[in-house]
């Protein structure tokens, strides 16, 4: 692999890994103008593949309550209930490094989108949002609440029907050069699984929650993605060796909706 050579963008330079084989830039579009909340939650102590506590099951049951009412204020867009089904290959070097960053375990999160930014207060004051953060803050051993924004787009992500979600939480350690790495890479996904959907996230306060971005898409079966990962070099050779050059680390989780 040849060595990476610099680009600058934003506060650091994004260092590029020479390919094999030129990956063209995904095909962005405008990024929405809406607001975000997620709920990250760690309920299950055991590997989400494995069958889900009572408690889990519990909780996965009435947040879905909770976010079907939340679905009565007109201020809200969307609310989906994810439980966690697979941990895929990627998890970044950089984090053995970083040993403060909290490597995320979320098997149940709660995605809700919001009309406009401005917005979120007024939806967390929501009787049916309270009720709801309530719920998986008292039944999970960790729960982070995160406002985000939509910060790149290829294209909405479709939660109407079942498949295959991503949630991919991000450490870097310049959240610019985080974008720019993403930027980069998303091609390779387009390419290689077909994927024509992403929802990149940013955090509106950093302090809230160590990603400094999360990374939302789907597709329809596991056989869409997962060979990719498990069998193409060039995801080692070119994605993962991208992140590690940039001092980003992935986090990815595979969901399915609860």
């Amino acid at each position: 692999m040849a060595a990476p050579a610099s680009r600058t963008r934003g506060t650091r330079a994004l260092r590029i890994i020479q390919s094999e084989d030129q990956v063209e830039r995904a095909p962005l579009v405008s990024p929405g103008t809406s607001g975000y909340i997620l709920l990250l939650a760690e309920v299950d102590r055991r590997p989400p593949w494995l069958p889900a506590s009572r408690n889990k099951r519990s909780v996965l049951t009435s947040a879905k309550e909770h976010s079907r009412a939340l679905l009565r204020n007109p201020l809200v867009r969307g609310a989906t209930v994810f439980r966690a089904a697979l941990i895929p290959p990627g998890r970044g070097a950089l984090l053995e490094r970083r040993p403060f960053v909290h490597t995320a375990h979320f098997d149940v999160v709660v995605l809700i989108e919001v009309n406009a930014i401005d917005s979120l207060a007024r939806v967390e004051a929501d009787e049916a949002f309270r009720a709801l953060e309530g719920e998986l803050r008292g039944r999970s051993r960790l729960m982070h609440e995160v406002r985000a924004f939509n910060a790149r787009s290829m294209g909405p992500v479709d939660h109407s029907r079942k498949g295959v979600f991503l949630f991919n939480y991000f450490y870097a350690d310049d959240r610019e050069q985080n974008l720019a790495v993403w930027e980069y890479t998303a091609g390779w996904f387009h390419r290689e699984t077909g994927l024509d959907n992403s929802t990149l996230l940013v955090p509106l306060d950093p302090a809230q929650v160590d990603y400094t971005v999360i990374n939302h898409c789907r597709w329809d079966h596991y056989h869409d993605v997962l060979p990719s990962l498990l069998l193409k070099r060039s995801f080692r050779r070119f994605v993962l060796a991208s992140f590690e050059a940039n001092d980003t680390a992935a986090m990815p989780i595979l969901y399915r909706l609860a």
